[in-house]
């Protein structure tokens, strides 16, 4: 596979692409002050440019070199998040520094899979995976305080919050095909957003608090694969006004993990292409 990392504006409708390579990269997040992208590939992270003025840069993460695509950085950028199986050979959350050094392991059970950071970047949200069941929890970055959201109705993935932390959004397949739904920090008034005729992954609500993108699966598809033709979605935050922005090769891998720009006006995202053997 060809991985292009690219961007795309709103207001005109546009991709750009920002750097491209034949090894695989995954998972755009974009920096709070707005001037880099940071991917993950092959075990590693590395920080980008946004204009694609230079080449990513491996980011030093210390013992940590088998990181998934379940990464991010704080709010106010001085840390990073992300989930490995160095020390356990199963998925486990740590933090460390943004501009690199020793991971501080946060979650004790595991497997867990990072999703993102609550507003004021004092908790995570996360998957967890425990006897086989997939549920959404949250817990305080210094790693206590672990709080289950869901408890085992169908496979919870992807959490995400608002921008007003009012909000986890997360997908579910409790109804059958996996839909995004939404509920409250606490675990309360959990309610379903999308009722539709695809398989909806990864929702990721705007930094303004205006929009949701989400990654959409033909229906018979019921987990996230790679290389599949997929398509993001824009919608309101209740579920209205949802619309197809663009279809692509991608899947696992194109927006795992929050990729909006600081801003709101754009978003980050991998494409796929094959390439010729």
């Amino acid at each position: 596979m060809r991985s292009s990392l690219e961007i795309f504006n709103l207001a005109s409708r546009s991709h750009r692409v920002v750097w491209q390579s034949e090894a695989l990269f995954e998972a755009p997040n974009w920096t709070p002050d707005g001037q880099h992208l940071l991917i993950n590939g092959d075990g590693g992270m590395y920080r980008l440019p946004v204009d694609g003025s230079a080449p990513p840069q491996p980011i030093n993460l210390g013992f940590a070199g088998r990181i998934n695509n379940d990464h991010g950085i704080s709010p106010d950028g001085t840390l990073i998040a992300i989930s490995d199986k160095t020390e356990y050979g199963k998925s486990c959350i740590y933090v460390l520094p943004s501009t690199g050094g020793d991971p501080r392991q946060v979650t004790l059970n595991l497997p867990s899979y990072w999703h993102g950071w609550s507003p004021d970047g004092q908790r995570f949200t996360y998957c967890g995976i425990r006897d086989n069941v997939f549920d959404i929890y949250t817990i305080a970055i210094d790693g206590s305080d672990e709080r289950r959201l869901t408890s085992g109705e169908g496979r919870n993935d992807g959490p995400d919050y608002s921008a007003d932390g009012q909000w986890i959004y997360f997908n579910s397949s409790r109804t059958g095909r996996m839909q995004i739904w939404r509920i409250r920090p606490d675990g309360t008034d959990v309610e379903q957003i999308t009722d539709d005729g695809f398989g909806d992954w990864f929702p990721h609500p705007s930094p303004d608090g205006a929009k949701v993108l989400l990654l959409s699966y033909a229906p018979d598809v019921f987990d996230h694969p790679r290389d599949l033709d997929v398509r993001l979605r824009l919608m309101d935050p209740d579920g209205g006004n949802i619309e197809t922005l663009f279809e692509l090769f991608g899947g696992q891998g194109t927006i795992n993990v929050p990729c909006w720009s600081p801003d709101g006006l754009e978003f980050a995202y991998m494409r796929y292409f094959p390439v010729a053997g």
